[in-house]
């Protein structure tokens, strides 16, 4: 196995971190020069990461959701936002420029169809080999831990949520 070669890495389940591994590897990645580029699927509200993630050289931070999480059923403009990101993402992709592809929340955005895993191939089949891939969110189905070369649980035991704690600034978002 070549040691350069790229991994797609997946951060699923149902606990808490999915996003913050991911953006610790990002900041990792910074770390070693390298150039990533995090696309956040069905978030469009301010995370306090937004703060300094813009301001680190090398990080590319976008956003392809609405200010509020999908809820029950996506809308025209959830659907219309998330394919906006793909296409965004294929041309940084075609510029052969990134080393790290964060795909945050994309569980999410194929659970509630927003695109489909197919729209998926095809950036997939374009990355350089040295490129690096990480896909997070909740319900990944088994087709995409089947593409994934790792892919890590995150197991809810307990959750100060379940006791009335609510999102919390600079924890939570």
């Amino acid at each position: 196995m070549n040691k350069s070669e790229g991994k797609i890495h997946l951060y699923t389940g149902n606990g808490k971190g999915k996003t913050t591994a991911a953006i610790g590897l990002a900041i990792r990645a910074a770390g070693a020069n390298k150039t990533v580029y995090i696309a956040q699927f069905a978030k469009g509200m301010h995370y306090s990461e937004l703060n300094i993630l813009r301001n680190i050289n090398g990080i590319i931070i976008r956003q392809f959701g609405q200010d509020c999480f999908i809820k029950n059923k996506p809308n025209q403009k959830d659907i219309k936002l998330a394919k906006s990101g793909l296409i965004e993402i294929k041309k940084y992709i075609s510029n052969n420029i990134i080393n790290l592809l964060i795909l945050d929340e994309l569980c999410i955005a194929l659970y509630y169809k927003l695109f489909k895993l197919e729209d998926l191939h095809e950036i997939f089949l374009q990355k350089n080999k040295g490129m690096e891939i990480v896909i997070t969110g909740r319900y990944a189905s088994e087709e995409l831990i089947e593409i994934a070369d790792l892919v890590t649980e995150m197991k809810e035991i307990k959750h100060y949520y379940n006791n009335g704690v609510f999102a919390r600034e600079g924890i939570e978002y």
